[in-house]
């Protein structure tokens, strides 16, 4: 049986799809030749991306709106998901399992650019991640 969800679930919900669609943005952005290399991947790349990671940033693109979808569908909004319901909640969990990942490598990156944007980002992604995890029943 599945439960109301909370305001709380559902702005964090909310707000980790935001986030997770502006990352998907910015991936699909790089995939197509945006001069933000400094910005992903270590900042190892001024200007375009070579072409593996700009591949790299074409399947990150649909991974991250996918996520998007999911965590937003668990958190009881409206939207479709590329899972069953039945799946839900595990995604959501390895999400928030990447989204520890993310914090450390964004931590980690010599990249200050990354470091200055990434980092707060991926804080609030696990942060609202993590709460729709912790929170929704499924």
């Amino acid at each position: 049986m599945r439960l109301e969800p909370t305001v709380l679930t559902l702005v964090a919900g909310g707000l980790a799809a935001v986030l997770y669609l502006g990352l998907s943005a910015f991936q699909l952005a790089l995939a197509a030749g945006a001069p933000w290399g400094r910005a992903a991947f270590g900042g190892q790349h001024p200007g375009t991306l070579p072409a593996r990671l700009r591949v790299s940033s074409a399947v990150a693109t649909v991974v991250w709106a996918a996520v998007a979808l999911i965590v937003a569908r668990h958190a009881g909004l409206p939207v479709w998901a590329p899972l069953p319901d039945a799946w839900l909640a595990v995604a959501v969990w390895v999400a928030t399992a990447l989204g520890v990942v993310a914090i450390a490598l964004n931590a980690l990156t010599p990249s200050r650019i990354e470091r200055a944007i990434w980092l707060p980002i991926s804080v609030l992604l696990f942060s609202a991640t993590a709460i729709v995890a912790l929170s929704a029943s499924g």
